[in-house]
């Protein structure tokens, strides 16, 4: 893979965390470029040998942390098993397997979920993802429906505060429990072996994910923004940069 020298001399400023090091990685944006629907990724055969070589040099000390599914996350990334925090931290799979999931009735979503259903059916190009414990509506596809987006939601969800909270993201917003976060998730991970007493680096591209680089900051570690969305200490230009850093990251003693 050939980076452009804006990008190499981006992955050359962003620092190697210390060893003993653990990994946090958003998927899309990140790890993934976006595609026009969550469906419609691709996860390279290069990249899951390389997201194997980094949990083996971490000790296991990697997981995803991102909005999808641990579902949608294991269909992705198989045949790999990692650590995962999914739906913005409402799911969490720890380094052993067990898996944990935000107490919400789904029931508690069935009033907006069906009102949200009636607004993909008026505007052709929303789409409307259920995630079980959380529901997100994608515009990607529709971005001069942005405003009326947000705005409506908004109204529609009002009910449901301070239970639940809206997350603004790329082209979507999402609707999900209020005391899980990408941030609690990786407190979680830090507490847990193997991850415990190991220096943290998190890698996220969107607003969403600025509650992970606080969980980081607060254990020494690494903040790093990619792309132009969200800023931190570190920053890399896109996915190609994120790729070349965690070879090298993979390498790290």
């Amino acid at each position: 893979m050939q980076l452009a020298a804006h990008e190499a001399e981006a992955v050359h400023a962003v620092p190697l965390p210390d060893s003993p090091w653990c990994l946090f990685l958003d998927v899309d944006g990140t790890l993934l470029e976006l595609a026009s629907t969550p469906g419609s990724v691709v996860v390279e055969a290069s990249l899951l040998a390389l997201l194997e070589k980094l949990q083996r040099a971490a000790g296991g000390a990697l997981a995803l942390v991102s909005g999808r599914t641990i579902v949608d996350l294991d269909r992705l990334f198989s045949p790999l098993r990692l650590p995962i925090a999914g739906t913005h931290g409402c799911e969490r799979r720890n380094a052993q397997g067990e898996t944990r999931v935000a107490p919400v009735v789904r029931e508690q979503l069935d009033t907006l979920r069906a009102k949200l259903g009636e607004m993909v059916q008026r505007h052709p190009g929303l789409l409307l993802e259920d995630k079980g414990a959380a529901l997100a509506l994608h515009y990607l596809q529709a971005p001069q429906l942005e405003r009326e987006v947000r705005a409506e939601v908004a109204l529609l969800a009002a009910p449901l505060v301070p239970e639940f909270a809206l997350l603004n993201g790329h082209a979507v917003i999402e609707i999900k429990p209020a005391m899980h976060t990408k941030e609690s998730a990786i407190d979680g991970f830090l507490a847990e072996q193997p991850f415990i007493g190991r220096k943290p680096a998190f890698l996220g591209d969107d607003i969403t994910d600025y509650a992970g680089f606080n969980a980081v900051r607060r254990a020494g570690g690494l903040a790093i923004a990619v792309g132009p969305r969200v800023t931190a200490e570190w920053r890399l230009p896109g996915t190609r940069a994120v790729r070349r850093w965690l070879e090298q990251l993979s390498e790290h003693k």
